[in-house]
């Protein structure tokens, strides 16, 4: 399993990603997630995978050579594309190829084709763009109503904190921290997500990639995070009033019993029978 996160704002893109491949008591295994593309002053293109290793990386190797018809009738490559939504139609590509070489042999095995890939980036000529290609081979973009991250693999426990911090507006730098902050829960929760850690953060138009980061236990901004995210938390917990009690109800106001009604029936005891 894995956790990899991905942002597009208004300053620019966040990409985040863990190394954890199996996870056992005694079979850790750990492979980069993280793929960036560069040509400086034309374009940056960075893929996240999650989901079965064997799968993201065939895909990965198809890339290299992978082309589709472009705009203009004329065969583009992840280097030619004149637009991030080609360079998603070419991901989706190779995703349908290795599916048609290899799922009916992983079904007889009982394993699923299981793939998921973020691609974003930018391409001299047009905006930022930030795309969740599936195993289908299908995707959609992020920006359309609102929504300005991706998350695949392992996201239920950092999804929360995303949720309450990120939106389009917020700067490159806190969203970084929102983004370290969101896998340290997760890696707090699951087993399964694990260190070293990839960070890319792309400054719109930029062009070129100038942070990239691999996080490992020395990191000393990464260790304070985590010792100091737990302590944070637990001291907002605990300066929350708790619930009081005026006889069998809960007084959630800390004030008046509340008036609101109540959707369902009360909740009726079941009472053991006498004897």
């Amino acid at each position: 399993m894995t956790y990899c996160v991905a942002m597009r704002l208004e300053a620019g893109l966040v990409f985040l990603s863990d190394s954890r491949t199996n996870a056992g008591m005694d079979q850790i295994s750990t492979f980069r997630k993280m793929t960036v593309y560069e040509k400086a002053g034309e374009r940056v293109i960075v893929l996240l995978t999650a989901g079965n290793l064997a799968i993201t990386q065939a895909v990965k190797q198809l890339l290299a050579n992978e082309t589709i018809e472009g705009s203009d009738g004329e065969p583009v490559t992840v280097w030619t594309a004149k637009s991030l939504f080609d360079v998603a139609r070419i991901v989706g590509s190779a995703v349908r190829k290795v599916h048609a070489r290899d799922a009916e042999a992983l079904k007889k095995h009982g394993i699923d084709f299981n793939c998921s890939i973020i691609v974003g980036g930018q391409i001299q000529g047009e905006t930022m763009r930030l795309f969740n290609v599936y195993a289908a081979g299908n995707f959609v973009e992020a920006g359309i109503d609102g929504v300005c991250y991706f998350q695949i693999g392992e996201s239920k426990y950092g999804k929360p904190v995303i949720d309450r911090v990120v939106t389009p507006r917020t700067p490159l730098q806190e969203a970084a921290k929102c983004a370290l902050i969101s896998m340290d829960s997760t890696l707090k929760s699951n087993l399964s997500v694990g260190l070293p850690l990839d960070l890319l953060v792309y400054e719109a138009n930029a062009l070129k990639v100038d942070k990239l980061i691999h996080i490992d236990e020395s990191n000393s901004y990464f260790r304070m995070i985590r010792s100091s995210w737990g302590q944070r938390l637990q001291q907002v917990f605990d300066s929350i009033p708790d619930p009081t009690w005026s006889g069998d109800q809960p007084d959630l106001n800390t004030g008046a019993t509340s008036a609101q009604p109540q959707a369902m029936n009360p909740l009726s005891k079941i009472s053991a029978p006498n004897g």
